[in-house]
């Protein structure tokens, strides 16, 4: 009967039945005007409806990322499946290019295979990828977003600032005073944050800031190795270099290298993120710990209670970030005996 009834409304409203059907199952590849249409036939014939998320669950939730050549993806993944195992829960992985030209199209492709609720991580959301996800039902949650989200759509991150914060805190207490900082893209939250903690840890020393210090890269290894080389071809090279991920760290360590210097006896380093691999480099990686599996396992979590109708407890989430101090950082060499209050550079 209830085919017949939806043939019945696919005829009165000229369309096909899958058409139809899609309209029911909240896919969001319809026009408005025809979802409009079918939407008050569905209303006029009293069609039985609770709502595709509720009527119907897959046991499947969508995570995507920028990309998937990162160890900093592997950590978040870890703690989205620890959730998923807990909860029955298979997890699709995907990746999508920034500045595609079909933003919305990776929403159409969530939408067909009905997931349950979708995980961005680290990419930048626009208004139609938002509209297609709404208008399918689809609830979603955000990892260290790009840009700042709609405010109803939950988001999880670190406390970015902080970490810049306490690196910058820590060469200057070990008597740097020309320290250099190779942060993430320009447009990234996350960047902009770990730069003005840096900013603000010279600050308070009465260190100048000097711009000409700052390199902007893109948090992998060549951004850390070409911003690295480059900061070390000043005529008054840095003593010490903050890089905004362990990934760009890593980058740093071969620039170092090739320009004759050591870790920590001529320049010192600090990473962030606490990759697994940030203990067993040469030297150890002095970082900040970023609780990247942690972060997954919360957004998840977020997930799972949108999912369930349940009212979330916060719409915005911040982990604390730590610093983790090994072997890559050293007391300054330099011959400057400027005290943490002095201006001098």
């Amino acid at each position: 009967m209830r085919k017949t009834t939806l043939a019945a409304i696919a005829a009165e409203a000229g369309v096909s039945l899958p058409t139809v059907s899609k309209v029911v199952n909240g896919r969001p590849d319809v026009s408005p005007t025809t979802r409009a249409r079918v939407e008050q036939l569905l209303d006029r014939h009293k069609y039985p409806r609770t709502g595709p998320r509720l009527s119907r669950r897959s046991g499947l939730i969508d995570l995507v990322f920028i990309g998937l050549d990162s160890p900093w993806a592997v950590e978040i993944l870890r703690g989205v499946e620890e959730w998923g195992a807990e909860r029955g829960t298979a997890i699709a992985v995907s990746s999508v290019r920034h500045g595609d030209a079909r933003p919305a199209s990776w929403t159409s492709t969530i939408a067909s295979h009905h997931s349950d609720g979708v995980i961005l991580v680290t990419t930048k959301l626009t208004e139609t990828q938002v509209s297609q996800l709404r208008g399918a039902g689809i609830p979603l949650v955000v990892i260290d977003p790009v840009n700042t989200p709609p405010a109803d759509i939950p988001s999880v991150g670190a406390t970015n600032w902080a970490g810049g914060l306490a690196a910058t805190e820590h060469l200057l207490a070990l008597g740097h005073r020309r320290i250099a900082a190779i942060t993430g893209p320009a447009d990234y939250l996350c960047s902009l944050a770990r730069l003005d903690g840096y900013r603000s840890g010279l600050e308070r020393a009465g260190v100048a800031f000097d711009p000409a210090l700052v390199r902007y890269g893109d948090f992998r290894h060549e951004g850390g190795f070409g911003c690295a080389s480059d900061l070390l071809s000043l005529p008054d090279r840095p003593t010490a270099i903050f890089a905004g991920s362990d990934q760009q760290a890593f980058g740093v360590y071969e620039a170092a290298r090739q320009h004759g210097l050591r870790i920590p006896e001529d320049l010192s380093v600090v990473g962030f993120d606490d990759l697994p691999v940030a203990r067993w480099a040469s030297p150890p990686m002095t970082t900040v710990r970023q609780p990247l599996a942690e972060m997954g396992n919360a957004a998840a979590q977020m997930l799972g209670e949108l999912i369930d109708g349940a009212p979330l407890r916060s719409s915005r989430m911040e982990l604390t970030t730590e610093l983790i101090v090994r072997e890559s950082t050293a007391a300054s060499k330099a011959a400057d005996s400027a005290t943490p209050g002095s201006n001098e550079i």
